[in-house]
């Protein structure tokens, strides 16, 4: 435990030293007011002994293969910064976020040390024994400096397992604000579009899509896994009244004459907005040009009368270490891990490549804030839940709940009892899907 307090009191002073040279490349140009005010809020103000021996060894860094060679050089310039652990050779391999799970499980021992993951993968890698809990020493520093949303997506239970690296995957409104006014109800986006004669966009008919109106009101739904990725429970509440209220309001927005199913900017006509994610922002840019505004998703009012914030699936990036007999080399990935997820070195991987930091201080950069699209998906992202594992079954399941309401089998003249029937039978064949 005492050398997890050097990683991190390493790690911050990393931080503070590589802003104070200017760091690397143009990247580094933004970071120093925010390494040096996270150093100073968040470290200790003693740096490690120098006569510290950290031993001999081999680091292995998986990381996807668009931020290999970002990532290679920032290990460098940590490695030239601290002398103390030169007796470790680094690696940086080209494993992407979907398949280092697969990878690190099928031979703990042989796998990457550090590895980066998507945060869907953190049940079975946890469960398989393949990642250290961030030390104790580190866990305010992580939580106080990253959005929610990634720091829910780091930890199971209550144990904070991985390190942030972006919040970058999930879904927002574009909007055409000469059309939509005030984008912050449903109800309000869709009477201005109506009112216009133009087109609302959302995909009800997909199960991450449609997750904005359940997980909205309250309603759960995930999935227990084992070490081997079986799924062993369910968790699931659609049957319930906050479940009726989301189904109600999904019947109702398709009941609108402004109302299209679909979430991809290209295929879509006549929108005044549409929700989708960051990959379209370009496209959502050219079809509503001066007139491109982003927001989060709104609230709507339910057929109880209570006013829901739209919720979803938020998707983060994560970055994991292995555990270590050796204490010493455990000291020196938990350095490093910590300083690749630093908010320096995320702010300037957004810059390198586009990824979206989840690091607060990061996220108010003058660069990232002015992606209108990424500061949307950010505020969206604290009201989501971070996707977990899920049957391949789920998706089509998920799609024919949605259809049903597409092709007039669902309607806002069904009863209650039709509606819960439906809710029942879409609810009972999840369970089904697990043990």
């Amino acid at each position: 435990m005492k050398k997890k307090i050097f990683a991190f009191v390493l790690s911050a002073a990393m931080a503070a030293s590589l802003a104070a040279c200017g760091g690397g490349g143009a990247a580094s140009s933004a970071a120093p007011a925010t390494d040096s005010k996270t150093a100073e809020s968040t470290a200790p103000a003693e740096t490690t002994p120098a006569d510290v021996d950290y031993g001999t060894g081999e680091i292995k860094i998986w990381v996807a293969d668009n931020i290999t060679d970002f990532t290679k050089g920032k290990v460098d310039e940590f490695m030239k910064a601290n002398p103390q652990f030169a007796g470790y050779t680094v690696t940086v391999e080209a494993v992407g976020e979907g398949d280092a799970a697969g990878n690190v499980i099928t031979d703990v021992e042989a796998s990457a040390d550090i590895y980066g993951f998507a945060q869907d993968q953190i049940a079975r890698l946890v469960s398989a024994g393949a990642l250290e809990e961030v030390a104790p020493e580190n866990i305010d520093a992580v939580k106080n400096g990253n959005d929610a949303g990634a720091v829910g997506a780091a930890t199971v239970g209550d144990t904070l397992y991985a390190y942030p690296l972006t919040s970058d995957n999930g879904y927002f409104l574009y909007y055409d604000k000469s059309v939509v006014k005030d984008p912050s109800t449903l109800e309000g986006i869709i009477a201005d579009c109506e009112a216009a004669g133009k087109n609302f966009y959302m995909e009800i008919n997909s199960g991450w899509y449609n997750t904005a109106f359940f997980f909205g009101t309250g309603c759960q739904l995930t999935y227990d896994t084992d070490d081997t990725g079986k799924f062993t429970n369910c968790n699931i509440d659609y049957v319930s009244d906050k479940g009726l209220v989301a189904l109600k309001k999904m019947i109702e927005l398709k009941a609108s004459p402004s109302f299209q199913n679909g979430s991809s900017v290209g295929n879509a006509t006549n929108a005044a907005a549409i929700v989708d994610g960051t990959w379209d922002s370009g496209a959502a840019q050219d079809l509503f040009g001066d007139n491109y505004a982003c927001a989060k998703l709104p609230t709507f009012t339910g057929s109880d009368g209570k006013s829901y914030q739209m919720s979803g699936f938020g998707g983060f990036k994560l970055l994991g270490v292995k555990p270590q007999a050796d204490e010493n080399k455990l000291a020196v990935c938990d350095a490093l891990a910590a300083y690749l997820a630093s908010g320096e070195v995320q702010l300037a991987r957004y810059e390198a490549v586009g990824w979206g930091p989840s690091n607060l201080e990061a996220q108010q950069s003058d660069v990232v804030k002015a992606d209108v699209a990424l500061s949307a998906l950010a505020a969206q992202l604290a009201f989501t839940v971070p996707q977990g594992q899920y049957p391949d079954q789920y998706w089509p399941l998920a799609t024919s709940l949605g259809d049903s309401i597409i092709s007039g089998e669902l309607t806002t003249s069904s009863t209650d009892d039709e509606l819960n029937a439906a809710l029942q039978s879409f609810q009972d064949t999840c369970i089904s899907y697990a043990g």
